[in-house]
């Protein structure tokens, strides 16, 4: 993980985790020669290491959703990359635009490069790239705007040079897109290359060309009957000692998977040419068409047709050659297609050792009734493993670890949102952190302690979903205080909804800390409930009883077999390690235990008090009636008050440190303070304390001093204020930050040390950069505060490589322990990249 950069005051920041889901699009994902494999996580590219299943580092550059990525080398050229130092990396986004990466492999660090020059009008659908010598590559992009570009690219021979960008030649394709390319070097024709290219035709069209000529169109390949999806070459495949054919496959949403090989045959001869002619024409019926490079022509037949899936085949791939053990020969192209398809299941075909015929050897999938199936399927440079990403952003990892036979077994892998991630809070004791998304989901990541990781840093996994939802959540609030977990969730709908941790969820939670609290078994006792269902078309999570566990209903095998009411019931596991997608999607639901009725839009803000009494929720507004706050209480989960101030939706709203006061902030740019009394068990007053217009924009974000009743408020205007609630409950402006370079969308206020009233302010932006700024308060003897008593510094501003690359949605700080004598502490952001994101500041 990177490190911070800034104000020399003796803060660090380092990145601990990061969270995120691949964007569902086919051709998102590469896997490349150096094992690290790269998507797209909306505008940026994420890398992460499938060993350690953690994502490294998230690329910021584009400025739209990224489609496609491309290694230089991909992993077909393993076995040429084996002591490279520097490795590429292509990425295209939905603008047209291709950005080049370069990857250090001794450093472990980035570098852009440079963009590509933009050629494309429309979305970059798919790139194709081969290694031509160990510093020149040749690359293919298509798009949506029916064009396809040919660039060379030279590598620099020295760390940190300039890479030389050769564009070859445009080829426009006609009215339907090109959604799949391939490129290979032709066996025998030195230095000419043909490309593959298939799309919405159903065709498959082959150009060839010298490596720096034009490419001239060799010839059409007919039998798909749907759009074709995926193409790939093996490398040229030796017979004879000699490479004189290669092999190309093809999925296309006809379901089938096609094999063509391209045979060299003898070079043209002048004399022979009346009689090549016409056996030509007479074989193209019966073989299929010959593809004239040059001298050499290659006559392509139909290798084999490949049935078995049940729907749209995304994706084919040849397995990476391995080093050859004969001498003369680099490597030696296995017989072996990975295929991924939308029927939740990946294949490996192999042809049977007797007679050739191509089988399905392996089947591995997805049983998960929520899964829609695989966008895209890769194998590992060394053939030992195969990585599908799904229609839920979701990566799924197996591995071949059987010695005399094959044993694919399930791997863990980094997972994430796949869609804007809106709210994040951490659990009471900060043993997790929550985060809700537009996805749909409610996910609980944590860091795994007694697992084995590499070095002394602890490994974060998603070891829950509590809530799979039928609308996008907007907010969440965990609700303090003793008992077991519980959290309110606010979603595009008018109801609030109560979740509570069952009995599976604590005893996981069990084993993922290091040292298993008292307050974590105590809380085990009285809880009666060991997990959730999801009924069927329903939105709300039925709990699974402890003692109803053992008995199960005898039910008709057949019954609603075909219909939606055939979902199988989840069942509640203890995990023992970090669970997979197939297990996070079903089996980790929390119960609902009550519902919140009273607002008349949809959800936007939810906050709970320090000694969970109170919660306290807004919906979206265009009116004061509407944009009115209500308290719920704790247990009863009556409504016991619905303050009006506001005029428009309340943004954020936070309680004091002592939960006297109640701060909120809205798009009307005016913020609110209201005192709360809980004069008895049952009853809470509150009354309106003050209400000023305080920014000249929308009001995103606030955030309370921890030691006092200073806080701070952030606005679309570019700037944060500091204010202070004085004794006669009026509020006074103390300060105004330095303005920002952009909006400001998120604020998280932590104390470091109460008797000198220091503390440390988050400060999140709409493009994507978090910066922290030191704030110290100097109060009088009576309490009371000066208007030039706070002391304000930029104390660190994080690298970009460690921010988000869109707006950044919220920030909280890690709830310390009373024992935690540390001097670093942990930050969580989240934002609308998809990306959860924890750092490390150490306060030196």
């Amino acid at each position: 993980m990177t490190s911070g950069y800034g104000g020399g005051s003796g803060v660090g920041v380092k990145g601990v985790f990061i969270g995120a889901g691949c964007n569902r699009i086919v051709n998102n994902v590469s896997w490349g020669a150096c094992d690290l494999v790269a998507f797209g996580a909306q505008n940026a590219v994420a890398i992460f290491n499938p060993k350690t299943a953690q994502i490294s580092t998230t690329l910021p550059g584009h400025k739209a959703a990224v489609n496609c990525t491309q290694w230089l080398p991909s992993n077909k050229f393993e076995f040429k990359a084996k002591h490279l130092d520097r490795h590429y990396l292509l990425s295209g986004d939905a603008a047209g635009a291709i950005i080049l990466w370069e990857y250090s492999v001794l450093e472990g660090k980035w570098r852009y490069v440079q963009q590509v020059p933009q050629l494309h009008k429309k979305g970059v659908t798919c790139i194709t790239g081969i290694m031509v010598s160990q510093t020149e590559a040749v690359f293919a992009s298509t798009s949506s705007d029916s064009t396809v570009h040919l660039w060379e690219v030279v590598f620099p021979s020295t760390s940190g040079g300039d890479c030389n960008l050769l564009h070859l030649d445009s080829l426009c394709v006609g009215v339907k897109p090109m959604v799949a390319l391939s490129l290979s070097e032709l066996p025998g024709s030195a230095g000419y290359l043909v490309l593959a290219m298939g799309g919405l035709d159903n065709k498959i069209h082959l150009y060839c060309g010298e490596r720096r000529g034009k490419f001239v169109r060799g010839c059409e390949l007919r039998g798909h009957t749907d759009w074709i999806r995926s193409l790939d070459f093996s490398l040229p495949v030796c017979t004879t000692g000699e490479a004189n054919n290669v092999l190309l496959v093809s999925s296309s949403q006809d379901r089938g998977i096609r094999i063509w090989k391209m045979d060299l045959r003898d070079s043209l001869d002048s004399n022979q040419s009346a009689y090549r002619k016409e056996k030509i024409s007479l074989a193209s019926y019966i073989e299929g068409p010959v593809l004239v490079a040059g001298t050499n022509s290659y006559q392509i037949s139909l290798e084999s047709l490949l049935i078995g899936h049940e729907d749209w085949v995304y994706s084919v791939e040849w397995q990476p050659p391995s080093t050859a053990s004969s001498e003369g020969i680099a490597y030696s192209q296995p017989q072996s297609i990975l295929s991924a398809s939308m029927d939740k299941t990946m294949m490996i075909w192999k042809p049977e050792k007797t007679s050739g015929i191509w089988m399905n050897v392996v089947t591995v999938g997805e049983l998960s009734h929520c899964a829609l199936g695989f966008y895209g399927g890769h194998w590992s440079p060394n053939g030992d493993s195969i990585l599908a990403h799904g229609y839920g952003g979701s990566f799924h990892l197996w591995k071949n670890v059987g010695t005399d036979f094959e044993n694919w077994q399930p791997q863990k892998v980094p997972s994430g949102h796949f869609a804007a991630i809106t709210d994040i809070a951490w659990g009471r004791s900060g043993q997790y952190l929550l985060s809700v998304s537009h996805d749909q989901t409610t996910r609980i990541f944590a860091p795994w302690q007694n697992e084995v990781s590499l070095g002394d840093e602890e490994s974060w996994h998603e070891i829950s979903r509590p809530q799979v939802h039928g609308h996008d959540i907007n907010c969440v609030a965990i609700i303090q205080g003793k008992g077991n977990h519980r959290f309110v969730s606010g979603a595009d709908e008018k109801v609030a909804r109560v979740f509570e941790a069952p009995l599976s969820f604590l005893k996981t939670l069990g084993h993922a800390i290091s040292q298993k609290s008292s307050f974590t078994e105590d809380i085990q006792v009285g809880v009666q409930i060991l997990g959730a269902n999801m009924s069927a078309l329903g939105l709300s999570q039925k709990p699974i009883y402890v003692h109803a566990e053992q008995q199960t209903p005898d039910r008709n095998l057949n019954d609603n077999l075909d219909t939606f009411e055939a979902i199988p019931d989840a069942v509640p596991v203890v995990f023992t390690e970090p669970p997979i997608e197939d297990q996070l999607a079903w089996h980790t639901l929390w119960p609902e235990s009550h519902k919140l009725y009273g607002h008349g839009n949809e959800l936007f803000a939810l906050c709970s008090d320090h000694d969970g009494t109170l919660v306290a929720s807004s919906c979206k507004a265009q009116s004061a009636a509407v944009a009115e706050i209500w308290l719920w209480q704790v247990g009863s989960w009556k409504a016991v008050g619905r303050l009006q101030s506001h005029s428009l939706t309340v943004t954020q709203m936070e309680f004091s440190h002592d939960d006297k006061f109640l701060l909120a902030v809205s798009r009307d740019r005016q913020f609110t303070v209201f005192s709360i009394d809980k004069t008895g068990t049952d009853e809470t007053s509150y009354q309106l304390v003050s209400k000023q217009e305080a920014h000249k924009r929308i009001i995103w974000a606030c955030s309370w001093n921890p030691y006092g009743y200073e806080f701070a408020t952030g606005s679309r205007d570019k700037t944060v204020k500091i204010w202070t609630v004085r004794k006669d409950s009026s509020v006074k402006q103390l300060t105004t930050l330095p303005q920002f370079n952009s909006s400001v969308t998120a604020l998280s206020w932590v104390g470091l040390d109460c008797k000198s009233n220091d503390g440390l302010l988050a400060v999140g932006m709409e493009n994507g950069l978090i910066e922290l700024w030191s704030l110290s308060v100097k109060r009088s003897e009576d309490g009371g505060v000066a208007a030039d008593a706070v002391a304000a510094a930029l104390v660190v501003r994080l690298d970009p490589l460690m921010c988000h690359v869109s707006s950044v949605n919220r920030l909280a700080w890690r709830n310390r322990r009373n024992e935690d004598s540390s001097s670093s502490i942990q930050l969580a952001s989240c934002g609308v990249d998809q990306c959860v994101r924890v750092f490390e500041v150490n306060v030196n």
